[in-house]
């Protein structure tokens, strides 16, 4: 019994050290935050041409003797879902006769998770429209001619857009464009990103008055949608 006082004591140093603290059960505890990433907006917008895109593309995608002006066209922020299956926010360079088409196309994709390697501009492979196929980039205005032909093509008035060109190939009789792509060229077989007359992008573009290359006769160029 004389242990008593001691343990008295003991337990009113324990109480007072404690005092005004609150405890805290660990199911009240908030969960520790993991994931601090931004969420993503999607983003559709067209506007003139701003001065810094128009300073990228002076002396590549568009010359000095372009007979189309620049306030005839529209740049573009595009979302779209990459092949990996993230969101991402590409740039376009277009006609603005098919401006309000495109923003609404490419929606559509989006909306439907259609899936597109990349939107960059042509300016960003030097005006290369080789450079760019191989990429497998999908573009729209570059002024330039037809392939083997001194007639302009319809890229060179923002009227054409090319679509995940390397598993959708330009193809004339044995030649195939770009390089690396000449499995694609054989439309029977399935395989994944190929356009034809049951895929989405296809619907979405007749939809909205655009002609498919992959119907021609002398060439068939399946990456190609034109207005």
């Amino acid at each position: 019994m004389k242990k008593a006082p001691y343990v008295l004591l003991l337990l009113l140093c324990i109480l007072s050290g404690c005092r005004g603290r609150r405890s805290v059960s660990v199911e009240s505890q908030p969960a520790p935050v993991t994931d601090t990433a931004a969420v993503f907006v999607p983003v559709f917008s067209s506007a003139p041409i701003p001065d810094r895109v128009a300073d990228r593309m002076r002396g590549v995608s568009y010359p000095e003797d372009a007979e189309i002006q620049l306030d005839e066209l529209c740049y573009l922020q595009l979302s779209y879902v990459d092949f990996e299956g993230t969101s991402r926010i590409g740039e376009m360079v277009c006609n603005r006769a098919v401006a309000e088409d495109l923003v609404a196309i490419f929606k559509a994709l989006y909306e439907a998770r259609y899936p597109i390697r990349s939107i960059r501009l042509i300016d960003d492979f030097g005006g290369d429209d080789e450079a760019s196929m191989e990429a497998d980039n999908t573009s729209c205005f570059n002024y330039r001619r037809k392939t083997g032909m001194k007639s302009l093509s319809k890229h060179a008035l923002g009227l054409a857009v090319d679509i995940n060109p390397l598993e959708n190939p330009y193809v004339r009789g044995s030649r195939v464009k770009p390089s690396g792509s000449a499995a694609f060229a054989d439309r029977s077989r399935d395989f994944p990103h190929k356009i034809d007359k049951n895929d989405l992008c296809y619907r979405l573009f007749r939809e909205h008055g655009f002609f498919w290359g992959g119907t021609w006769r002398s060439v068939q160029d399946y990456q190609h949608f034109e207005k």
